[in-house]
């Protein structure tokens, strides 16, 4: 399967244990904010869907808008070097956009502040409403370039940075970090402020170092440093698996938005699940019963719809997409590993789509026939 990023937290680590929380808090939590205005840029609600290389492309993030819930999508980290050459068709797509998906943020990577800025301004043309600089890309081949979390250890470099993109564009400007290089190099507190004094709108801290990856747990605490350091938005990022998880860290660190990233391809109603939560009242911790839970019918209407988008949209490695997102969309499902297999031996968009159909009618017919036995009709 296909590895990506999203600069908050990998695939595979353990669910997280939260610190012991003050009994006034054991039970009741904060909710999310409603809203949050990052320049004039409204997002409603307080959630971003983090940008994730090789899934936030235009059909995921309209395959999330959809759903509901999400205030703020974000595409891939896109080189911002890559941006400039006009034969680079993979940048190209990267920043391809529809107008249902507004208000929507371009990520860009690189360590030129001149090149940073005109991609920038390109950026800024194509009409995106916010440009966000990625300082949080942990992978080898990017922090060899300078770029992603590489940069952290040159602050400098990147208040060159902050200024030459400031300057260039008028739409709100943004950064996205870890907390520093390793526990012995904490730099977040101190790039928040740069952040704020060069202009920017808004932060978004995952709350893990670039020695982590993107194993152990975010250390939520370093989400209120910044908080209590800075007056522009912060959004926290790490390890939020449930609406309860999202209002946990609102409670505890009092950021302003939430961030989302590796739980929304496992389970994309995870932001319409926010907004349900956080509507109830008390917003008791484990309270499941205030938002919906997905049925076996409401998976394969989500896969179908994906996959279709797929296929409408004519991606290039559409194949590959339905794959890669074959094992996350049927988590939990039983017999889920029989499709995945049917599905990772399908040679073609449209075969990989017929063997999803199939699975799931069978399943559910047979759900109804045993539902009927007996009943009278």
């Amino acid at each position: 399967m296909k590895k990506f990023w999203d600069n908050s937290c990998g695939a595979g680590t353990p669910a997280r244990e939260l610190p012991a929380a003050p009994a006034s808090l054991a039970t009741s939590l904060k909710p999310v904010p409603s809203s949050l205005t990052i320049g004039d840029v409204t997002i409603s609600p307080a959630t971003v869907l983090a940008p994730m290389a090789g899934v936030t492309d235009t059909v995921f993030r309209r395959f999330i808008r959809n759903l509901g819930g999400c205030g703020l999508i974000m595409t891939e980290f896109t080189s911002a070097d890559g941006v400039l050459r006009k034969k680079d068709q993979k940048a190209k797509r990267y920043l391809h956009f529809y107008e249902d998906e507004h208000p929507i943020s371009a990520q860009l990577f690189g360590s030129n502040p001149q090149v940073m800025a005109e991609a920038a301004r390109m950026v800024e043309g194509l009409g995106f409403d916010l440009v966000d600089l990625n300082l949080g890309c942990p992978a080898k081949k990017v922090v060899k370039c300078n770029g992603g979390s590489g940069l952290l250890r040159d602050l400098p470099a990147i208040g060159k940075i902050f200024e030459a993109v400031r300057a260039a564009v008028k739409i709100p400007f943004t950064v996205k970090f870890r907390a520093g290089w390793n526990d012995e190099e904490i730099v977040c507190v101190e790039l928040a402020r740069m952040a704020e004094s060069c202009g920017l709108a808004a932060v978004a801290l995952h709350a893990r170092t670039r020695e982590q990856g993107y194993s152990g747990n975010a250390r939520w605490e370093w989400i209120a440093a910044i908080k209590d350091a800075v007056k522009i938005p912060v959004i926290g990022n790490g390890d939020i698996r449930s609406p309860e998880d999202a209002c946990a860290m609102v409670t505890q660190t009092g950021c302003d938005a939430v961030m989302i990233g590796r739980s929304a391809p496992s389970n994309p109603w995870i932001f319409r699940q926010i907004e349900q939560y956080c509507a109830g009242t008390g917003n008791v911790r484990g309270d499941t019963s205030s938002y919906d839970q997905p049925t076996e019918a409401d998976r394969y209407q989500m896969i179908r719809t994906y996959f279709a988008m797929l296929i409408e949209e004519e991606l290039p490695d559409a194949v590959g997409k339905m794959k890669q997102f074959a094992s996350w969309f049927t988590h939990g499902v039983p017999g889920g590993a029989h499709l995945r297999k049917e599905i990772y031996e399908s040679k073609s968009d449209r075969e990989v789509l017929a063997r999803v159909e199939n699975f799931f009618e069978a399943r559910l017919c047979g759900a109804g026939a045993r539902e009927g036995v007996g009943t009278e009709m």
